[in-house]
């Protein structure tokens, strides 16, 4: 089986969990402590019922499905975008919805789609993913 038809119909759920270990983690390696992201007094002030989580968690959460959850390895990523639409918090469970949307067989590219969904199905982010299939 070829690389490319691995993808035909590909679709695929993939839970998250906004973790402590996750946030630190993201708040380490991005040495962004902005209060938004640390202060709940701040986050409250601002309107949140806590302190929101990095949006770019989620980035983080992309390439993990990407890297370790399609049915090939043999993947780059050429581009991505992701458009964020309501705040998640510490804790929260997260849902990916990941399916291709188009395959470019002359060139070796899938494009995907994703959707990030809370517990209360409330969309978090969406967006798009191009990866290059490495022959």
């Amino acid at each position: 089986m070829d690389e490319i038809s691995k993808f035909l119909g590909f679709k695929k759920t993939i839970p998250f969990v906004v973790s402590k270990d996750v946030y630190n983690a993201f708040q380490k390696c991005s040495c962004d402590f902005n209060p938004l992201h640390t202060n709940v007094v701040f986050a409250r002030l601002k309107g949140f019922k806590e302190c929101v989580m990095y949006g770019n968690i989620l980035n983080a959460f992309v390439s993990c499905a990407i890297g370790e959850q399609l049915p090939s390895k043999n993947v780059i990523i050429h581009s991505q975008d992701i458009q964020y639409k309501n705040p998640f918090f510490l804790n929260d469970k997260l849902e990916m919805f990941l399916e291709v949307e188009d395959i470019h067989e002359s060139v070796n590219v899938i494009e995907l789609k994703f959707k990030f969904l809370n517990e209360q199905n409330v969309i978090v982010s969406k967006g798009h993913i191009q990866i290059g299939i490495l022959l």
